[in-house]
């Protein structure tokens, strides 16, 4: 294990990149997962750890997972408490935090051809919100879900965190347009979440497959035009006040509607 000291090694410096900058792990093909839980989760899915950053302190509270993700990295570096709060994107660190090759589960989508049921983001911009969508969708049994190209990075380390590991079981793929996507993929029966009252209730859908279901924008919503390009709209009924919910809130009732 090698020991680190200083803020301006070139080693920090990337890390940091990774955490602050979703241009620089595309270019790179790296992201960042913090926290044990979650690194243990890329470890136990057989994600590719290209480097662990860990604190003495780590080590001696988790010896028997810190051999594990010790063992599974190709490298691995000892920093100082101080140190590793300079790379962290906590407030509490936990000292533990890996360096893993971006993964590619596209091919994956080849279901869409035989059936499945998936979950569509259209510019769902909050990475705390799209960790949680990913959880709730890994969690339900989601085939996967396709993401809009103006969605945030799925690598976000927030997302990563929040989505609690589903960032590593989940297929998720990359679309520049849904509304494109949905016109090379005809056999889709897709149903577009809006307020509208003449919208039909979620609750008397029956989601055959394959299908999906499209989520839009935490303020705005769907785009108009990735409404248009879907063959139903469908609302979430609400007998209170409140104009609408958080979108990972109702991507949690929406994807329990389509998958019970």
């Amino acid at each position: 294990m090698i020991s680190l000291s200083s803020k301006d090694n070139a080693v920090i410096k990337n890390a940091v990149k990774l955490i602050k900058s979703a241009k620089h792990r595309r270019r790179e093909g790296l992201f960042i997962a913090e926290g044990l839980r979650v690194c243990m989760d890329a470890v136990r899915s057989g994600a590719e750890i290209k480097a662990l950053f860990i604190t003495e302190q780590a080590l001696e509270k988790n010896p028997a997972e810190a051999d594990a993700l010790r063992a599974a990295a190709e490298k691995a570096y000892l920093l100082s408490p101080a140190l590793f709060a300079h790379i962290s994107d906590t407030q509490t660190p936990q000292g533990v935090l890996c360096v893993i090759k971006t993964l590619d589960k596209t091919a994956e989508f080849d279901t869409i051809k035989i059936g499945g049921k998936f979950l569509a983001l259209d510019n769902v911009q909050d990475p705390n919100n799209l960790g949680a969508v990913l959880r709730s969708a890994e969690a339900f049994g989601v085939s996967g879900v396709i993401l809009s190209g103006d969605c945030c990075d799925v690598f976000n380390p927030k997302v990563v965190r929040g989505s609690m590991g589903a960032v590593f079981r989940l297929p998720v793929l990359h679309v520049e347009s849904l509304e494109t996507f949905f016109e090379q993929n005809p056999q889709l029966n897709t149903y577009a979440a809006v307020v509208h009252a003449s919208a039909e209730k979620v609750t008397d859908i029956s989601f055959c497959e394959p299908c999906a279901v499209v989520i839009g924008n935490e303020g705005n919503g769907l785009k108009p035009e990735t409404v248009a390009a879907c063959k139903h709209s469908i609302t979430i009924p609400m007998n209170g006040k409140a104009e609408s919910l958080n979108a990972s809130v109702a991507a949690a009732i929406l994807i329990w509607e389509m998958v019970k």
